[in-house]
């Protein structure tokens, strides 16, 4: 047999710069819902690897000590950490990449954001890098996408009330995604934890949907009631569930859609008797429930990882969850009627970086944006 080897070793890459990804469309939620429909598709589909044994790991992090014996080495803090998220994605996309990013809560002091975001996009034939990007809009949009497949699929169609739990930078995107799919909504209810968080997600939504009355409620009662979709973003607390917000099913108008991409509890008996009850992908919950064991639930607060507990321990059928992915293919029915409510556990995967990556960056190609940089024009070793 005759190795076939190619003159053409010059790799070159895009440098894709925040304002590069904004202009090459990384804020366009609703091709960002469209894409990461395609990608719980493949998802389901098996189409798709990730890190770890299961190919379904959340990715590979970084912690530090509460007392470093190392000078130097940092202090274990609220959101401190580094943490990579490899995936492979087939389909149309056939790419590979890794999102690699710090996190620290005190970067806020000096007007960063908790978490700096770095993604590098890789040919998955010659592993050579195509981009690298900035890629904080990159995961936030992608995160309020994969919420706005449920909003698309399970939502009821003449929704006019929106409430917010948790009002941070995650429940904006997936605001925006709510409202680019159905755009109806006329009221956005807000509950926080404090005074500032709720004024600025207000500011943000009257300017953002000047159109929309923007409500601030005491409490998770009367913040779900009479509300069609309920985001739940509120970060885990250290207290465990115990502390979660709490959502009572009698509080809930029929027909609702909660979308779970954070900390939520719900009562057992409603969760086993007749809850409808979606995940993102089930993968990530059993690759969670290898990791971090029966603390999961305790340690991550995304309702799907109680869920998947509770199958564990032989109280739920598994077959009673059901994936986003085989509902958006036909696979599985979507909301059967006007008054069911339907529970959508969303828990976030790397496969979304490398779909999202991957189409602004075509985007970028299309329009002629970013900086091509030289990686090498021939190899030193080869």
């Amino acid at each position: 047999m005759t190795a076939t080897y190619t003159t053409e070793t010059a790799i070159n890459f895009l440098f894709l710069s925040e304002p590069d990804m904004i202009a090459a469309g990384v804020k366009d939620v609703a091709q960002c819902v469209d894409v990461m429909e395609e990608t719980l598709v493949l998802l389901a589909q098996g189409d798709y690897k990730m890190a770890g044994l299961n190919s379904n790991s959340h990715g590979a992090m970084i912690t530090f000590p509460e007392n470093p014996e190392f000078e130097g080495m940092p202090k274990d803090g609220p959101d401190r950490r580094f943490m990579a998220m490899p995936a492979y994605l087939g389909g149309r996309f056939k790419n590979t990449g890794v999102k690699w990013y710090g996190s620290n809560a005190e970067n806020k002091a000096s007007g960063l954001p908790r978490s700096i975001h770095t993604f590098v996009l890789n040919d998955t034939v010659t592993g050579a890098p195509k981009a690298i990007m900035s890629a904080n809009l990159l995961s936030a949009y992608r995160t309020g996408a994969v919420p706005g497949v449920g909003v698309k699929h399970l939502a009821v169609a003449d929704a006019t009330t929106l409430a917010v739990v948790g009002p941070g930078v995650m429940a904006k995107t997936i605001t925006e995604a709510c409202i680019a799919e159905r755009p109806g909504i006329t009221t956005i209810k807000i509950k926080g934890r404090s005074e500032r968080g709720i004024n600025a997600f207000a500011t943000w939504a009257l300017e953002k949907f000047p159109e929309i009355e923007v409500v601030a409620v005491g409490s998770e009662e009367d913040v779900v009631k009479d509300a069609d979709i309920v985001i739940a973003a509120t970060t885990t607390d250290a207290a465990g569930s115990s502390a979660f917000p709490y959502f009572k099913k009698e509080w809930l108008k029929p027909g609702a859609l909660l979308l779970l991409p954070a900390a939520g509890r719900f009562d057992d008996a409603y969760l086993l008797d007749d809850a409808r009850l979606v995940v993102d992908y089930m993968g990530l919950y059993e690759a969670w429930a290898e990791e971090y064991g029966p603390q999961a639930y305790q340690l991550l607060g995304i309702p799907g990882t109680h869920w998947y507990d509770l199958a564990l321990q032989g109280k739920l059928d598994l077959a009673k969850i059901s994936q986003i992915g085989d509902i958006c293919s036909g696979k599985l029915p979507g909301r059967s009627n006007d008054e069911e409510i339907i529970l959508y556990s969303v828990g976030g995967m790397p496969v979304e970086d490398v779909a999202w990556a991957t189409q602004v960056y075509e985007n970028a190609l299309e329009k002629g944006i970013g900086t091509t940089l030289n990686l090498w024009e021939s190899p030193a070793l080869a």
